[in-house]
């Protein structure tokens, strides 16, 4: 790092970095300190409820997660960034959501994996700080590493934390992605505080399906749709599967019904886009690929992580869901038949599952 900075030569930076963030695609800038003692106390204790589920991940790495500076040595500050991704030409979200014979896939999941990109942009940033001050110790991540990346969001100007837990901007909603920059430059701090504007409103506590926000700003991951249909690599719990509806990867309830998205602004990211008709595919369709389609079609997409037996587990789900509103559909109990015999053991309790969704007959098998 170079010591030999001024103050006003780093709030010189601090304000050049933000007009260099804009011209990577980043929307906005901020800049943190590395204190997060009071989000430590919160997320301890939602791992203490074991909140966390199977992602054994989100504890394993202690404190690392909540002290930057142990996860990266000599970290001071933190620069958070914000890439909005919400798909402006994908089909409308909740025509697709309300139409049971349609899957419905989490609005960031439509086009290119964001990690690939906003990675490259950051060290593309990271690059060009380095350049103009001489030396640079940093290190960059967006969703790869033990990051508490929405309470350093939060620090950092960009947003409030919402009830439903994500980041809320006032002129741009929560419809973005977050990347981060630890570097041991003394920068000073964004400390103008943002104003929670959630108020008394609660409505996406009422609308999860699950029922996941437990309480406001906590959300149990293992009655969230986006942990079961992604995280989760097992069975998914039959208490869960009728409100999973048609999502077959994701779930945006809490983010559609959000008042602040009104301000939202769709991408220019190109890579952010629709690809081959996510946004308005069938469910038949999807279920009818092949697992070489699967892995063709999706390839450089964040679907493709949760592998092609999850895959098939969801959107059997969502066929059987189909299934109890028209039982009389012979086109799905064909396509239910034909993956019925499959090997994974977990898969084929799902097809049974959504098979008996047609005479409501189904009880659990232990």
């Amino acid at each position: 790092m170079s010591t030999s900075l001024s103050k006003q030569e780093l709030e010189n930076l601090v304000a050049q970095i933000k007009i260099w963030a804009n011209e990577q695609g980043f929307q906005q800038a901020g800049i943190s300190n590395i204190d997060l003692n009071l989000a430590e106390k919160r997320y301890q204790h939602w791992l203490d409820n074991n909140m966390h589920g199977e992602m054994h991940y989100m504890a394993s790495h202690g404190i690392k997660r909540t002290r930057p500076a142990e996860l990266e040595s000599g970290t001071l500050s933190v620069i958070s960034l914000r890439m909005d991704y919400f798909p402006g030409f994908a089909a409308h979200a909740m025509s697709q959501l309300q139409n049971s014979s349609k899957a419905y896939i989490s609005r960031y999941a439509l086009g290119r994996d964001y990690h690939k990109l906003i990675r490259k942009r950051l060290q593309k940033l990271a690059n060009k700080i380095a350049q103009n001050i001489g030396e640079l110790n940093y290190r960059v991540f967006t969703d790869s590493a033990p990051v508490l990346e929405k309470a350093l969001a939060e620090k950092a100007g960009l947003g409030w934390q919402g009830k439903h837990s994500n980041i809320i901007n006032a002129k741009a909603g929560s419809w973005f992605f977050l990347g981060e920059i630890y570097t041991d430059l003394p920068l000073p701090s964004d400390t103008q505080a943002i104003k929670n504007h959630c108020g008394r409103c609660d409505a996406c506590i009422q609308v999860c399906p699950t029922n996941a926000i437990v309480a406001p700003y906590v959300v149990d991951a293992r009655r969230c749709i986006s942990y079961l249909t992604i995280e989760l690599q097992g069975t998914i719990p039959v208490e869960f599967r009728k409100a999973i509806g048609n999502r077959i990867y994701g779930c945006d309830d809490c983010q559609l019904i959000c008042p602040w998205n009104k301000f939202s602004v769709p991408t220019k990211e190109k890579d952010y886009e629709a690809r081959h008709s996510l946004d308005k595919s069938n469910l038949l369709e999807l279920f009818s690929w092949t697992e070489a389609e699967f892995l063709s079609r999706l390839e450089g997409n964040p679907i493709r992580r949760i592998g092609y037996i999850s895959w098939l587990r969801n959107i059997s789900i969502a066929l059987g869901n189909e299934l109890r509103k028209n039982p009389n559909n012979q086109a799905i109990m064909k396509a239910l038949r034909n993956h019925k015999h499959h090997e994974n053991p977990i898969l084929q309790e799902h097809i049974q599952w959504a098979m008996a969704q047609a005479s409501s007959t189904y009880t659990q098998t232990t």
